[in-house]
């Protein structure tokens, strides 16, 4: 049975952060209809998706280094 030393907290964070730039990269594709739909209300909408997205990656990068491999 494997031992797990860290909670999911990190790893989670890093998944949300994953999928939300996944989605930002999305709406890239289909921004001309966004823009025409929303106007700048989609640039502001995708960087917002950009910007948390980097954040829920990085949250966990203060965290303490594994030990040694076994």
């Amino acid at each position: 049975m494997p031992m797990h030393s860290q909670d999911d907290g990190p790893r989670t964070s890093f998944i949300l952060g994953n999928v939300i730039l996944a989605l930002a990269a999305v709406m890239l594709l289909f921004f001309g209809t966004l823009w025409e739909q929303f106007g700048i209300w989609a640039l502001f909408l995708w960087m917002l998706m950009a910007v948390l997205g980097v954040y829920f990656i990085s949250q966990d990068s203060g965290s303490q280094p594994p030990g040694p491999p076994n």
